[in-house]
């Protein structure tokens, strides 16, 4: 039964609403903004963070892993917080908690410290972002009003990327890495001192928090990426892989087992029986996987082969932004009308297609030559597709889980990022050391003194030979995400139905009763 305090006191708290549902959603944009955009910001960081705190390459991408996994594996948690304790309040105290740990970050002089900030900062961010799209479930009317909001919140997820290599870009290149970490404190306040005066807060549903789920299934995803990353570096057989990846199966087996007898379970299994939903989130796992690699490699890739300044770097992936909300706004225009399955099935092409060009880079590629165009396809297909599943992720949840379902899109997203990235590290790893022993016997006929003792000391070949290496890791690092784009596809293709009820609430009819598994 609800509380009628809270009803109550949701009337007396209503915020000013002078300027409509614009600023509500503007708000809750930036935040979306803010917390997508530092998954990226970091990545054109990621070459002065290596040099300043001592980063191997391969342990590097644990500056990305840190926050994605904390922020993937609580972000079940955190849609179910602003279920129980109202959205609104959760939101606010999610956004500072992610200003504290930005500022930490900014601050850090050791790598420990750097990595426990960006830990931190996926816990703040997994309490904000689910709330933020689960309150524009619950300020927007079903409908033409609702998928505009949804198309602005799914260009802000998947522009905001492109975003971030830009803002760490510029960052970077005129003051300093730590300031891709500063920059989100004056945001972040921005963001909850505006909150309680243009969104008002949600109706509270009584309940209880799931920790024992949120705690396996943090742990197993932990232990499952550690494994793949250890395996990059010492190999498939070594006994802390098989350690981490035997762990990881227990944890998220005892995750299944608690999800599946809890009452109030932080991922309701019974919204996988719906088909799309179900299909919903095989493809964001898939295209998560695909997107966080591309970006994490092709930074590298333009700031270390084709010398790009960070600044410049950050340029160079501007026009992925801007394709991805042309792309995105006409998505979301054409939805009521197609439906959301061509969107999906065409966008994982173009998505695939990008990728599959971008394998041919190498040492003797251009940017406008070899990167623009698979970055325009890619941004194209990815644009397509977010504002679609966005909608379908949500659609026709109860408003009582709306929170669990907006957690299990987010969740899928970040997990899937950190799980393909760690993936594609591997990949990486394994195809840059055959390259790097084809390349000794050249280096070392053809290096000078200096070259030879400069690479006993650190084990790394210098340029170009070293160009070469990484070259070739990041063409095959691209080759198996292409793949994940292919598997988005084909899930798009043969799981999605386009149904009668999804298309009367696209179009603002209809009733706002869940769907279900055996709608026609």
């Amino acid at each position: 039964m609800t509380n009628p305090r809270s009803n109550s006191a949701t009337v007396a708290d209503s915020p000013k609403r002078g300027h409509g549902n614009g600023i509500a959603l503007l708000v809750i944009a930036s935040c979306q903004l803010m917390v997508v955009l530092d998954i990226t910001i970091v990545n054109i960081a990621l070459p002065h963070i290596q040099s300043s705190l001592g980063f191997s390459t391969e342990n590097l991408s644990w500056v990305v892993n840190a926050y994605t996994l904390t922020f993937g594996g609580l972000l079940l948690l955190g849609g179910r917080l602003g279920d129980i304790l109202g959205r609104r309040r959760v939101f606010v105290f999610g956004v500072l908690l992610f200003v504290l740990a930005s500022l930490l970050g900014g601050l850090s002089q050791d790598a420990w410290q750097l990595l426990a900030s960006r830990a931190l900062q996926g816990v703040g961010g997994a309490i904000a972002s689910p709330t933020a799209l689960s309150l524009i479930t619950t300020t927007f009317r079903e409908g033409p009003e609702r998928n505009r909001a949804f198309g602005v919140f799914a260009a802000v997820s998947a522009g905001g990327s492109a975003i971030g290599l830009l803002a760490g870009g510029v960052l970077v290149e005129w003051l300093d890495w730590r300031w891709v970490f500063f920059v989100n404190v004056p945001i972040g306040l921005l963001i909850a001192f505006a909150t309680p005066r243009y969104i008002k807060e949600s109706e509270r549903h009584p309940g209880h928090f799931d920790l024992l789920g949120a705690f396996t299934s943090t742990l197993g995803m932990v232990l499952l990426v550690y494994g793949f990353i250890r395996a990059s570096e010492d190999g498939w057989t070594d006994s802390l892989t098989i350690g981490a990846f035997a762990g990881a199966v227990v944890f998220l087996g005892v995750f299944l087992a608690v999800e599946s007898r809890s009452r109030q379970p932080i991922t309701p299994l019974r919204m996988f029986r719906d088909r799309n939903r179900a299909g919903t989130y095989g493809m964001m796992l898939s295209l998560s996987a695909a997107i966080f690699g591309m970006f994490f490699f092709l930074t590298l890739f333009v700031q270390n082969i084709l010398d790009f300044s960070p600044l410049r770097a950050g340029l160079a992936f501007l026009p992925v932004s801007v394709i991805i909300a042309i792309s995105a706004g006409i998505a979301s225009q054409l939805l009521p009308k197609w439906g959301p399955k061509p969107f999906l099935v065409v966008g994982a092409i173009f998505a695939a297609a990008g990728l599959g060009w971008l394998t041919l880079t190498d040492v003797d590629s251009t940017y406008l030559g070899s990167i623009l165009g698979p970055l325009l396809v890619f941004g194209f297909g990815m644009g397509m597709q977010f504002v679609s599943l966005t909608l379908m992720a949500v659609s026709g949840v109860a408003p009582r889980e709306a929170g669990a379902a907006s957690g299990v899109l987010n969740a899928t997203q970040q997990v899937g990022g950190s799980l393909g990235l760690s993936i594609l590290v591997t990949v990486f790893g394994t195809a840059s050391r055959n390259e790097a022993k084809d390349q000794v016997p050249s280096f070392l006929a053809e290096s000078t003194p200096a070259q030879k003792l400069q690479f006993r000391r650190t084990g790394e070949l210098p340029s170009p030979w070293g160009d070469q290496v990484l070259a070739s890791g990041v063409s095959q690092a691209f080759v198996v995400a292409a793949v994940f784009s292919v598997v988005a596809a084909l899930i798009a293709l043969l799981v999605i139905q386009v149904r009668a009820s999804d298309l009367e609430r696209l179009r603002g009819g209809g009733a706002m009763a869940p769907s279900t598994a055996e709608e026609a």
